[in-house]
């Protein structure tokens, strides 16, 4: 893919984003926007991309900081895009369906969208303006981001959240959405991706899921929105090893690696020489476990665009399980002097045409 550009590549939806490109090896360019905008490095950053996705904006504050910060995040980017000599193709803005709305926000999303499609149309560029439902997604940002996360955040520690108001809410996860801003997948795919759920309802789902987890068991995920929901509640977790339960006797021990309650798999298991590493990589929707049988190894971890790095030495003495979270770059070394047997198991079956195992050092 060409070079893109961004504003708001710091945010929620950005990180996802971001996370999406790296599949075909395309970093952004984030382009501060508000006070911190500089002309002369969004310029740079324009005229060097393709692709331009304009993703900054204001949900929160006094109606005057919401129509004030949306208008003026467009009007800034708009106005480099008219000015460099060479345009991005296609412009891409990250709107809300609030936009259809007669309230502040969705007035100040709209007044943006006119702002940056009278630019792209000025340049000769193709403008897409993106109207996402409510987003979801791995490492929201809990009474903030979306109701998702502050479930997940809740059940992940041990509470029960309760429905204050229900409502029908129009569900999309954010690897979607990012797949839809990177041109990816047809925005005209929005509404076979997008699921229908009450606020009670997705409680439900999402307390059930993590009942099963939190008792050692793989839920039910062969339905795509269930993963997905599946992979945003273990993004709260990503601390937690596993502990498995190992039933010895005179002829030895006898530990079971997962108990999965529906949909595919598939188990392998791998060899490693001291001293060796395997993976490098991680998984934008697959569900992976790790389990050493035997020897030592260190697994690592590395939440994708941050310095955040998680460290779990396993023995398979006392065997455990590391769950790879999605987007988190990983890896496992053989740091014992014997050969280490580790068993994985993926929540799908390999498919080497869409294999979802993007390169990525830790």
């Amino acid at each position: 893919m060409s070079r893109v550009a961004m504003t708001g590549g710091d945010g929620f939806l950005g990180w996802h984003t971001q996370c999406a490109l790296r599949e075909s090896g395309t970093d952004a360019a984030d382009i501060p926007v508000g006070g911190f905008f500089d002309e002369t490095q969004a310029a740079g950053a324009i005229e060097a991309s393709s692709r331009f996705i304009h993703l900054a904006g204001v949900n929160r504050g006094s109606d005057d900081e919401v129509e004030t910060g949306n208008v003026l995040f467009a009007q800034q980017v708009a106005d480099v895009i008219r000015q460099v000599d060479n345009p991005p193709k296609t412009i891409v803005y990250s709107n809300s369906i609030q936009a259809t709305l007669d309230n502040v926000y969705g007035r100040a999303k709209a007044r943006a969208a006119d702002i940056l499609g009278a630019a792209a149309s000025a340049v000769g560029a193709d403008f897409l303006d993106v109207r996402f439902p409510n987003l979801f997604g791995e490492h929201g940002r809990p009474f903030y981001n979306a109701v998702t996360a502050t479930f997940c955040h809740l059940l992940a520690e041990g509470d029960q959240p309760t429905v204050q108001v229900d409502k029908e809410l129009m569900l999309l996860h954010a690897q979607d959405a990012a797949d839809i801003l990177i041109g990816e997948r047809s925005q005209d795919n929005m509404p076979d991706l997008t699921v229908q759920e009450s606020v009670s309802g997705l409680l439900r789902r999402l307390t059930s899921l993590a009942k099963n987890y939190r008792e050692g068991e793989i839920p039910d995920i062969a339905d795509r929105f269930d993963r997905n929901l599946f992979n945003t509640y273990r993004s709260y977790l990503v601390t937690q090893p596993i502990i498995l339960k190992q039933q010895a006797d005179r002829r030895g021990g006898f530990v079971e690696m997962i108990r999965n309650q529906g949909g595919p798999g598939q188990s392998s298991f791998s060899t490693t020489r001291p001293g060796i590493v395997r993976g490098n990589h991680f998984h934008r929707r697959k569900v992976e476990r790790f389990v050493v049988v035997s020897g030592q190894a260190r697994i690592t971890l590395r939440k994708l665009l941050t310095d955040k790095v998680m460290v779990f030495d396993v023995d398979g003495e006392s065997p455990i399980a590391i769950d790879m979270p999605t987007m988190w770059a990983h890896n496992i070394t053989n740091i014992g002097l014997n050969t280490l047997f580790t068993v994985f198991w993926a929540n799908d079956l390999f498919d080497p045409n869409r294999p979802d195992t993007i390169p990525e050092v830790v």
